[in-house]
């Protein structure tokens, strides 16, 4: 008798529906596969990978130990597309817990705040937008808040400016997905804010 003879049955079509609603891009037979046969270990690696990318374009080295400060790394995303990576430093710790990484992509200076595991926060890390929510307003890089121009309360039009953020000496307005009333604002200027920080909650 075959493996599969003594499972329930499955509608394979409706099962891909489902699962095309929870990921951005085409449902792949393998991935299908694998949710269905181990769904809570799919579930958690298709979150990883919506927050993270696919780690098998870093060398395995990189991957498990990390990189050193002055060390230099190609990544190649796609054919043709090829990223030089610069480690250059890591800061102290900051009070939620978080550090700051510098380095350089392709000569040009970055950061990122990353967790450190290590340390004990002193006050609740920053939140985060939740993928695919317009009602969520988040930093769409790195940066800090140069003015907010609303208030909880307020009602927005989709296409108001909410605050603006300044990176790297230029200013970028961020603005409303949709129209709503303010029901959060999570900033204030002068704020320091990595991408994806959560900022503004619409409703």
């Amino acid at each position: 008798m075959r493996a599969g003879a003594a499972l329930a049955p499955v509608d394979l079509e409706a099962e891909r529906a489902r699962l095309q609603e929870r990921l951005p891009r085409p449902v792949s037979d393998d991935e299908l596969a694998s949710s269905l046969m181990y769904p809570r270990v799919f579930e958690d690696y298709a979150r990883e990978r919506l927050l993270y990318g696919d780690p098998g374009i870093l060398p395995t080295p990189v991957f498990f130990y990390g990189m050193e400060p002055g060390q230099e790394i190609s990544v190649e995303l796609e054919r043709g597309k090829t990223l030089i990576v610069r480690y250059v430093a890591i800061s102290e710790p900051h009070e939620d817990g978080t550090r700051t990484v510098f380095f350089e992509l392709n000569g040009q200076p970055r950061s990122v705040r990353v967790d450190d595991r290590s340390q004990v926060a002193t006050r609740p890390p920053p939140r985060k937008i939740e993928p695919g929510n317009p009602r969520h307003v988040g930093a769409p890089m790195p940066g800090v808040v140069a003015a907010v121009t609303t208030s909880a309360g307020a009602r927005v039009s989709r296409g108001d400016t909410l605050l603006t953020l300044e990176a790297m000496k230029m200013q970028t307005a961020i603005r409303a997905e949709v129209a709503g009333e303010v029901a959060e604002v999570l900033t204030r200027p002068g704020q320091t804010v990595d991408a994806k920080d959560l900022l503004v909650v619409l409703r």
